[in-house]
């Protein structure tokens, strides 16, 4: 597992993170970028995209086993997002 930043990635674009993914081999991308599903048409690609739907991780860890059933579940070309509730919300 690799951050985009450890890539030196964390400049580009939604569009040009993917295709380099993918020219990498990758098969998943996770992200917080919740405006993704309506910037991207993931039609045809090779990964998959699991969208956080929040970018607070001590709540995140608390989701973490629908995290990875999203991760196992996910298929090429698939956007899935996974809600994270925030203390206070809901």
């Amino acid at each position: 597992m690799d951050t985009a930043a450890e890539r030196e990635w964390e400049g580009l674009a939604n569009g040009d993170l993917i295709d380099r993914a993918e020219q990498e081999g990758y098969e998943l991308l996770v992200t917080t970028d919740q405006g993704i599903r309506h910037q991207q048409n993931l039609a045809g690609r090779r990964l998959a995209v699991i969208v956080l739907l929040s970018t607070a991780w001590p709540y995140a860890r608390s989701r973490i086993e629908d995290i990875r059933a999203a991760i196992a579940e996910a298929q090429p070309g698939e956007l899935r997002e996974v809600p994270i509730l925030i203390r206070g919300e809901g």
